[in-house]
């Protein structure tokens, strides 16, 4: 019922058990086939692995039952394979290989997956923000620090960090990626020992049946791979996070800059109908603060003993697939969020406008400052503000005081409220145009 809310279809089909398992035996067929290509195993046995190692032929109740009476992670996938196998290939299924060969290798091949998935969806991201920001460049709108008004930016700006930033997170995605995808055969202790001389070509020929590369040593206990792929999971977690929170706040309605896509039949409160909740700005908090969790227990597993420690390597088996769930989950969510986005030009400009003088203290501190000195600018304008008031005039303030007249206070106010903004945003959006046109379509 609340699958959607915590992954999506695709991600799911990787982790659910059908998926899980169907991969494992993909995983085993590759070993088989890698040591029929040395001759270790006999041909006919590697094809009659391929040919039967398919979940739907499993008798997975079996599997189930065997893998709980044996307390062994994976005896009951192994017998359950070899119930559907002829005599001849039965002894030739998982030859040599251990449960860390099997998951790991299989972690390489999820941290693919996902990987390739979550560019591709924080591509779609970035085209909507690259459009965005092009589109209010030059909306101003009140820059906000510690919550309160400062001075004035654009929302082509705001929409132009969050763009850089997203681009930062398919680099890491694409410069992480030859790290990630790797196999794993390593035996009993990482040695290779069951495959004396053999062992070495066998794990390059085991990977490339797989499409991962060969690791170059075995990483039993080396796990900053995928404490590295979920740290990079959880940062971009927070990135849309960072994202959610700025609307969530610019959508109340007492500030009324932005508004979320309202969901044909959505309902966002059963007892006061007028709300319009924040569903999808929230919810990448949610995901966000589960994410940074998962990617806690996967840099925690980092911290293994001699040659093999199933504490922390277990717990990877629970977390990896957490974090890519909810990281998919997020990327999808802030699509949605942002294609679908209301903007308010003229609440952004009535909210710039209450505030009156005082969203131009930054560009009257800088004219004072060539008069006066910085530091003493500072002071007198924060003595006038303090003594004022709320509801301040600045600029009478300063012509009482002899500080200025009332022109020269104009002509500083009227200086560009927004500095280089659009400057800035210009050169965000040609830099990710020219980087989505330079790099390759698909992240395999």
């Amino acid at each position: 019922m609340y699958a959607h809310l915590w992954g999506t279809f695709e991600t799911r089909a990787l982790f659910e058990e059908t998926g899980r398992l169907q991969s494992w035996l993909d995983i085993l067929v590759a070993l088989a086939r890698a040591q029929a290509d040395l001759g270790i195993i006999p041909r006919h046995a590697a094809d009659a692995i391929a040919g039967q190692a398919r979940v739907e032929l499993l008798d997975l109740d079996h599997v189930a039952e065997e893998t709980r009476r044996t307390s062994h992670s994976t005896l009951g996938l192994i017998r359950g394979l070899q119930q559907i196998l002829p005599e001849q290939a039965r002894e030739h299924v998982y030859f040599g290989a251990t449960v860390q060969d099997l998951t790991d290798t299989w972690f390489g091949i999820v941290m693919r997956e996902v990987g390739s998935l979550l560019r591709e969806d924080l591509r779609s991201v970035e085209a909507v923000l690259l459009q965005l920001a092009s589109r209010h460049r030059d909306t101003v709108m009140a820059g906000r620090t510690h919550g309160q008004p400062g001075a004035p930016v654009t929302f082509g700006f705001k929409v132009a960090g969050w763009a850089d930033e997203i681009r930062r997170h398919i680099e890491r995605l694409h410069e992480g990626r030859d790290r990630w995808a790797v196999g794993q055969l390593g035996g009993a202790v990482g040695v290779l020992g069951f495959f004396e001389g053999d062992g070495l070509e066998l794990r390059r020929l085991f990977c490339r049946h797989l499409r991962l590369a060969d690791p170059g040593i075995s990483w039993l206990t080396s796990r900053d791979r995928p404490a590295e792929f979920a740290g990079v999971l959880a940062m971009i977690c927070g990135t849309l996070a960072r994202v959610g929170a700025d609307v969530y706040e610019l959508q109340r309605p007492e500030i009324g800059e932005l508004r979320e896509p309202a969901p044909p039949g959505g309902v966002s409160s059963i007892t006061m109908p007028h709300k319009r909740n924040p569903e999808n700005s929230e919810h990448l908090d949610t995901l966000a603060r589960l994410a940074r969790g998962n990617a806690g227990i996967l840099l925690e597993g980092m911290v293994q003993q001699h040659e093999r420690d199933g504490r922390g390597w277990k717990a990877e088996w629970v977390a990896l697939p957490e974090i890519c769930l909810l990281t998919a989950r997020a990327v999808r969510t802030a699509h949605d969020l942002l294609a679908g986005l209301e903007v308010d030009p003229d609440a952004m400009a009535a909210n710039v406008t209450r505030h009156g003088d005082r969203m131009a203290s930054e560009r009257v501190l800088a004219a004072l400052s060539e008069r006066l000195g910085k530091h003493r600018a500072q002071a007198v304008l924060q003595d006038v503000l303090r003594e004022q008031g709320a509801g301040a005039d600045l600029a009478a303030a300063l012509q009482d005081r002899g500080l200025a007249t009332q022109e020269e206070i104009r002509t500083w106010v009227r200086r560009s409220a927004v500095g280089t903004a659009g400057r800035m945003v210009d050169d965000v959006v040609h830099r990710g145009h020219r980087a989505r046109e330079q790099e390759p379509q698909t992240w395999r």
